[in-house]
């Protein structure tokens, strides 16, 4: 490896025919590949990319160790007991983040009850920032529950 090739996991944030673009979920880095890989938008790569000689202003992935997909879905559950509870505990508001068991990470937002729907649709609409926390974090799958007062984004393998 160059000093100049960086090495993390990139989430595909624009990608077509000719190129793409691929944004570090660490660093926030964006990096515009002079052609396509065959990656796809939305997808989360972990690999390397290095600077096209002579201007080094574009990029190529040069190495793919894994590549996947994530899904983010509105779950009709609703958040588990634990979650409640964090919930309670908290000001409206506060969002607190906890690890779950194994792998990934549950955030519990406490939200006026009244203000709960609204909260979910703020949520979803931010795609790639769930996606980008979803690569970050290794996993493949977010689920959004919520109950009155309570919203719970779990971020699972």
């Amino acid at each position: 490896m160059t000093e100049s090739e960086r090495t993390g996991t990139f989430l595909v944030t624009a990608a077509d025919d000719q190129s793409a673009v691929l944004r570090d979920v660490q660093s926030g880095q964006v990096h515009t590949l002079s052609s396509n890989p065959g990656v796809s938008e939305e997808e989360a790569v972990r690999g390397t990319v290095a600077p096209d000689p002579p201007m080094n202003v574009s990029w190529q992935l040069v190495e793919v160790e894994s590549r996947w997909t994530v899904s983010i879905e509105r779950s009709s559950e609703s958040p588990t007991t634990n979650s409640r509870t964090i919930a309670s505990e908290n000001p409206e508001g506060e969002l607190v983040t906890q690890e779950r068991a194994g792998t990934g990470e549950i955030h519990v937002l406490s939200v006026p009850e009244e203000m709960t729907e609204q909260a979910v649709d703020d949520i979803l609409s931010d795609r790639e920032g769930l996606l980008s926390r979803a690569a970050r974090l290794d996993v493949n799958r977010v689920e959004v529950r919520s109950g009155p007062g309570v919203v719970s984004v779990r971020y699972m393998p």
